[in-house]
């Protein structure tokens, strides 16, 4: 008989318990993304800190390499020697060692083949090389075990601190934080920092370290502490104050994980590299000491400019986005004693007038003075359904923060150094009730630009690196935008998008906020729009650029042959005055007195007309001057340069003109004014084709 089946145990986990085991939620998916995610929340949170107290962020950012006898050494762990090797997976048997050897032999020969057909050093022979490298590192025992590399992350800033007695809570509490509330934020709930704090004490279990001070405080809190991760509580280690005699307010906060830094190196710096275009107003410092000095990094990025967003302001909701949940939530918190003052004071877009109107049109005797408390369950439905298909105003938008163009524009400037670079703005849309804007910076050239279309993507002001080609910013860009329309080859130009959307909801895919949908119509068109924003004005600046390419070959080309032209202009001129000093001396010798009469007046006849022998007359003297060495070869070739340079100068005179007169641009009147005793003129203002004296008065 089958033993009888013992009833389930009901389990409760707490929320660090819950995130804990599913860490791949909130970014933490292997050792190497877990480090990257840990810098990019905690960068994020010291931007967050600074801003919100209009201090320009100084973030200083610091990954240390800690070995395993060195992490031991700090948990008090001994090291000894191995008892039985046969139970380590690095243990080889003598046989599998024979068998790797001889196949690396074999792999060896053909290395050595390769390089007498092609050559050291050739790209076949690199890439047979590199190849052997990997193999070898994937055949040798132990290579499935999960590497043992732990770092000692560090970020510092300069923002407002955390009171102290708060810091346990805010650090060592999953769910609780002070991002809740329809506002523009970097992150919601606080989650990826105390993942960070989680994945610490679940990978080496030693706690994190916080030093932090509030403006104009005389002391700095200085706590050790962990998570209770069954119970969701902060296990204080240590907590003392310090005294602050500089008057330093900001966080430092230490902790030690494990990661993967070389897996992962390229997408930190890339992350600190757009951080930094999108945040031009910050500096950050970022420093990696390895173990080995020569492996060590320093990057810097320095602040360009000293104008930061205003901040983003806390918003009430707005009645198209709130749900059932949320309405029954806000009926028991509000502080309003009558219906009407609850629908005015808790939703935007709603003043005394509607509010009146829509607590008359729920009917079944609700009235605008009973107490919101006092609703029952289907009044609540039917309110939760009013809100839904009353047209209400659009949110205004005000209490969003975007970058800005100008900073936009600064960022892009200061880390690519592009040739051309055009910013857009675009108007506050809504979708599903929250309102939200998109800015883009389209750039052509610029260091370190693969050709094609680079994307860029930025929501709420934070880099998106991952999962790019669902984004609907990487699709529009890619999919929806005719570039070649605007003079740009999509396939050789170096070009770089950047599009930056901020809103009180980003309709992110997936818990990780890695990339937003591209199922919402409203933000495709938004996006679209930005672009294409961009664009027209690349179109113009492009346009004059290859109109001044063409006219730099034009005159390139004329100057190449001014030389050939000058010499052969100045022979049939040399010619032309030999001939002519013949003729003259042919006349001379000939006759004189009467019969010399006709011969003078048929040359004079042919000077007004043609010249001797069918020959054009010479209007400027040139034969005599050829003929005197007045005028050479190099003297033809100096008129025609400079004929080159003013008709050059002429035509790119009317045609910036024409553009001008294309591109409606604003244009200044221009009056010439008589010289007279009664009018005052300026200094001469000197061109390369005037002299202008403004007028400064007249009496």
């Amino acid at each position: 008989m089958a033993p009888k089946a013992k009833a389930d145990a009901l389990v409760q986990k707490s929320p660090a318990e819950f995130f804990a085991e599913n860490k791949n939620i909130a970014g933490f998916d292997n050792p190497g993304k877990c480090l990257y995610t840990t810098i990019r929340e905690l960068v994020e949170n010291a931007l967050d800190a600074a801003e919100s107290i209009g201090e320009l962020p100084a973030i200083e950012i610091t990954i240390e390499e800690v070995s395993k006898a060195r992490l031991n050494r700090i948990r008090g762990v001994e090291q000894h020697d191995r008892l039985d090797e046969q139970l380590y997976q690095d243990f080889e048997t003598e046989e599998a060692k024979k068998k790797r050897l001889a196949k690396e032999a074999r792999e060896q020969e053909k290395l050595k083949k390769l390089i007498e057909k092609h050559g050291e050093g050739s790209k076949e022979a690199e890439a047979k090389r590199k190849e052997l490298a990997a193999a070898a590192g994937a055949a040798k025992p132990g290579a499935a075990m999960r590497g043992n590399l732990f770092y000692k992350v560090t970020v510092k800033d300069n923002g407002a601190g955390m009171p102290h007695k708060d810091i346990p809570n805010m650090l060592g509490r999953v769910l609780s934080g002070t991002k809740y509330g329809v506002k523009q934020t970097r992150g919601k709930f606080g989650l990826g920092a105390k993942m960070a704090l989680i994945w610490s004490k679940m990978t080496t279990g030693l706690p994190f370290e916080i030093i932090s001070a509030t403006p104009r405080s005389s002391s700095r809190s200085h706590y050790r502490l962990d998570i209770d991760i069954h119970k969701n509580e902060p296990a204080i280690h240590l907590e003392e104050l310090l005294p602050n005699p500089d008057g330093w307010h900001g966080s430092s906060l230490s902790l030690t994980i494990e990661g993967s830094w070389s897996s992962y190196r390229s997408y930190i710096l890339r992350y600190l590299r757009q951080i930094a275009v999108i945040t031009p107003y910050a500096q950050f410092a970022f420093t990696y000491k390895a173990e080995d000095d020569k492996n060590s990094v320093f990057v810097g990025f320095r602040r360009r400019t000293d104008v930061m967003p205003d901040p983003p302001a806390l918003t009430k909701h707005h009645p198209s986005s709130v749900d059932l949940e949320l309405i029954k939530r806000l009926l028991r918190a509000t502080a309003a004693k009558t219906l009407t003052a609850f629908l005015q004071k808790e939703f935007d877009r709603v003043d005394r007038s509607l509010a009146a109107r829509v607590v008359e049109e729920m009917q079944a005797g609700v009235e605008g003075d009973m107490s919101p408390k006092d609703l029952d369950e289907k009044q609540i439905v039917r309110l939760h359904q009013l809100l839904h298909e009353i047209r209400f105003g659009d949110p205004s938008g005000k209490h969003l923060s975007p970058a800005g163009e100008y900073n936009l524009r600064l960022g892009v400037m200061k880390e690519l150094g592009p040739d051309l670079i055009a910013t857009h703005q675009g108007d506050v849309r809504v979708f599903e009730g929250h309102a939200f804007i998109v800015e883009a910076a389209v750039s052509v050239g610029g260091k370190n630009v693969k050709p094609g279309i680079n994307v860029h993507r930025y929501a709420n002001r934070i880099p998106l690196l991952f999962e790019g080609g669902s984004d609907v910013i990487t699709k529009t860009a890619l999919r929806r935008i005719n570039w070649s329309a605007y003079k740009i080859n999509q396939a050789t130009d170096q070009v770089g998008v950047f599009v930056s959307i901020v809103s009180t909801k980003i309709p992110f895919k997936g818990a990780g906020k890695e990339y937003i949908g591209d199922d919402v119509v409203e933000m495709v068109a938004a996006v679209k729009a930005a672009i294409q924003g961009c664009c027209l004005q690349l179109k113009s600046k492009i346009m004059r650029a290859i109109a001044a390419r063409e006219q730099k070959q034009r005159k390139k080309t004329l100057s190449k042959y001014i030389p050939d032209v000058a010499n052969a202009i100045y022979s049939v001129l040399e010619r032309m005055a030999g001939t002519a000093a013949g003729d003259g001396a042919a006349a001379g010798a000939g006759g004189g007195g009467e019969e010399a009469g006709p011969a003078a007046k048929r040359r004079r006849t042919e000077g007004a007309g043609v010249g001797p022998r069918g020959g054009l007359r010479d209007e400027r003297g040139l034969l005599p001057a050829v003929a005197a060495r007045e005028v050479t070869a190099a003297t033809l070739a100096s008129r025609l340069s400079e004929y080159v340079e003013r008709i050059d100068t002429d035509m790119a005179l009317e045609y910036q003109v024409q553009q001008g007169l294309a591109a409606g641009e604003a244009k200044a009147p221009l009056y010439l004014m008589p010289l007279s005793g009664r009018h005052a003129h300026g200094p001469e203002v000197h061109t390369s084709t005037c002299v202008v004296k403004l007028l400064t008065g007249y009496t």
